[in-house]
């Protein structure tokens, strides 16, 4: 089992899950973060950590089409171990709907 980011990171980005993620498993976009599906170890310390609960175990229903897009971007972007600057307007974008539809990008984050 892994945990997975949804798109309910997308714009949010808040980033409070990879600092307490004991194995560095984050990988960073350019407006959302994704977990190396190989690299968790289930622990689950970062969905509790994450404001618009963007971070699901893959054993729920909704998690199956995160997996991939989570283990695609994982291979793509740069790991992330700390911290960054959250968005400024992240909270606008907190609970809406069909983020990955109107605000997905596939180009990698600052790391």
């Amino acid at each position: 089992m892994t945990y997975v980011v949804t798109e309910a990171c997308i714009k949010c980005k808040y980033m409070d899950c990879v600092e307490v993620c004991p194995v560095d498993c984050f990988y960073e976009g350019e407006n959302m973060l994704v977990i190396h599906p190989d690299e968790c170890i289930d622990c689950g310390v970062c969905e509790p950590e994450c404001p618009p609960e963007a971070i699901i175990p893959d054993s729920e229903q909704t998690a199956e089409a995160w997996l991939e897009v989570n283990r695609d971007y994982a291979d793509k972007w740069p790991n992330i171990t700390r911290k960054g600057e959250t968005p400024p307007d992240a909270d606008k974008y907190k609970g809406v709907d069909g983020k990955f539809e109107k605000f997905f990008s596939d180009k990698p984050g600052k790391s």
